[in-house]
């Protein structure tokens, strides 16, 4: 028999016991119920669980929300006689109750399994907080997993890319971070007091949201897995360069300001051509999320252009901008929402359109 001490915590649906175990313990008794064989628990997700896996190897991971059991019993659970499976005895009377246990007993997760079964995955033996409820019903046990799962909400993307300025590590979320401030602060920027700062709109020119310019930065141009370059840095672990992100070899190498620079130099020639629709923000979507999000798809391949003809000035990005500013006219296109609904489809259509008016240019004269 193993042993726990546990605490009781009563509440309106009725006590629960809270204390601590190993992993690999827990793994051994801890069982999930699905739907699918008249259990509460949705299918186990292999990318969370994998997710989580790599977490692990963060020295900094913690994991303080308790993994939620159910135990049923024919048995009177306050007894002082051994238990086939388990007892739960009172110990004197400092509100501790003392949990034997075997590895015969089963544990229905209510809460957690992706969290655990990730630890699993890991191999690393962490101690975790529980609560295990006993002798719950069916119709309890489903209660509690939907009032769990419907009540969360997810914290904005804007504060928790704000929160990485406090990290002393370098990621490519801090690096995205410090872009958006540096563009939003600095006079001479084309996006001057035009990003909404944790998605707190202070002005109507705020056109475009902090999460949002931070979350394109990252995922398209420095990074496809920004939480595993965090956690291989904090394990002083050489990152390697991919030549699908134009930008990851300036963050590897911590050249921020050499990002902003292009990045900088891109945006204004965008301001300066088409000056109308990047300042009337409320007629075009040049500057909002569905023009910003195209500008940065094709900024993919217009970087690598510029490199491979040894130029990323203003002059470069300037006549590129220029011929699908012509084309546009051509066509007779305007970059409204209507021409461009703000969907996933429209933003690609766009970011081609783009692309394919700076193949047309001839740089040789830059």
């Amino acid at each position: 028999m193993k042993e726990i001490y546990l605490f009781e915590l009563s509440q309106p649906i009725g006590s629960f016991y809270i204390g601590k175990i190993m992993s690999n313990d827990l793994i051994e008794i801890a069982v999930s119920d699905t739907r699918t064989t008249k259990g509460i628990q949705r299918v186990l997700n292999s990318q969370r669980t994998e997710s989580i896996k790599n977490y692990c190897k963060d020295p900094d991971a913690i994991f303080p929300t308790p993994i939620i059991l159910a135990i049923d019993s024919d048995e009177d659970i306050e007894t002082d006689s051994d238990n086939t499976k388990f007892s739960l005895e009172k110990v004197n009377n400092t509100g501790l109750f003392k949990f034997s246990y075997n590895d015969d007993i089963k544990a229905s997760i209510l809460d957690g399994q992706h969290r655990l079964f990730g630890i699993e995955k890991s191999g690393i033996d962490f101690e975790l907080p529980i609560a295990i409820a006993f002798n719950l019903t069916l119709e309890q046990k489903a209660y509690i997993f939907s009032t769990i799962n419907s009540n969360q909400k997810q914290v904005d993307k804007s504060l928790i890319y704000d929160l990485f300025e406090l990290s002393s590590y370098r990621s490519p979320h801090k690096t995205a971070h410090y872009l958006a401030r540096l563009f939003n602060i600095s006079l001479d920027s084309p996006f001057y007091g035009r990003l909404k700062m944790l998605e707190k709109r202070t002005d109507t020119a705020q056109s475009l949201s902090q999460g949002t310019f931070v979350n394109y930065i990252t995922s398209l141009l420095i990074s496809n897995n920004p939480k595993q370059d965090m956690i291989d840095i904090k394990n002083n672990k050489n990152l390697l360069d991919n030549i699908k992100y134009p930008l990851r070899k300036y963050f590897i190498t911590e050249k921020d300001d050499a990002i902003y620079k292009i990045l900088f130099n891109y945006f204004l020639a965008v301001k300066d051509v088409f000056f109308e629709e990047w300042s009337d923000y409320e007629n075009y979507i040049l500057s909002k999320s569905t023009g910003f999000g195209a500008l940065i798809r094709a900024a993919k391949e217009i970087i690598p252009m510029g490199e491979k003809n040894k130029t990323l000035s203003y002059t470069f990005f300037e006549k590129g901008i220029i011929e699908f500013k012509n084309y546009l006219k051509t066509e007779n296109l305007k970059l409204t929402s209507s021409e461009f609904p703000s969907n996933h489809q429209q933003q690609v259509r766009l970011s081609k359109l783009i692309i394919d008016s700076f193949f047309k240019c001839n740089f040789d004269s830059i």
